[in-house]
């Protein structure tokens, strides 16, 4: 963990289990900037993350004596963030103001090695629902997005039509849409902005 402090993470958890507040200050100092960095990650938004952290630390402090099923306080910190950031956009799908304040940041936030790695998570979901299509859908998905090759080309290479070509492309997106909303529960819009899909 990150931060200059007298204790450890197992000592924090165990401090921070019995309410001492000496140790959940410690905690807060050294967790709050990289659990905010972390949630702009996937909400963008500056205002919406310190916001949501400052949620997330009160649940922390409210779950002080409840909390001997933890193992791992790095771990459980950062899942209780992911989720709290996931239900967030979740509400966004719906909120058009939340959808608004998270959108308007998305090509703002510069590239970071967690911003690959997070991206990398979501195009190796969406790998694992393309490989769930026909031979030949998958053919079209990784000419059309992956080399980026034009309608016609693809058309070309794999001796079939436009139209044909474009259907494939069509059953794609739909598939991946009904994964996306069923799977993470959140609008499809905001989840090609997540990875910069076009």
């Amino acid at each position: 963990m990150s931060g200059n402090h007298s204790y450890t993470d197992r000592e924090l958890l165990h401090l921070l289990n019995q309410g001492d507040e000496l140790a959940f200050v410690e905690f807060y100092r050294a967790y709050r900037n990289p659990i905010r960095t972390f949630l702009e990650k996937f909400l963008k938004s500056p205002e919406l993350s310190e916001d949501l952290g400052q949620e997330i630390f009160l649940q922390i402090w409210e779950s002080r004596g409840r909390m001997d099923h933890i193992r791992s306080l790095h771990s459980w910190v950062y899942t209780l963030a992911k989720n709290k950031a996931l239900d967030m956009l979740r509400r966004a799908s719906v909120d058009m103001n939340a959808k608004a304040e998270i959108l308007k940041h998305y090509h703002t936030v510069s590239t970071t090695t967690y911003d690959q790695v997070l991206t990398q998570e979501y195009l190796d979901y969406i790998q694992s629902v393309i490989a769930t299509l026909p031979p030949q859908t998958q053919k079209v998905w990784q000419l059309c997005r992956e080399r980026e090759f034009s309608y016609e080309e693809v058309a070309e290479k794999l001796g079939i039509s436009r139209n044909a070509v474009k259907k494939h492309m069509v059953r794609s997106m739909k598939v991946l849409r009904e994964g996306v909303e069923k799977d993470f529960g959140i609008s499809f819009s905001i989840f090609i902005s997540l990875i910069g899909l076009s």
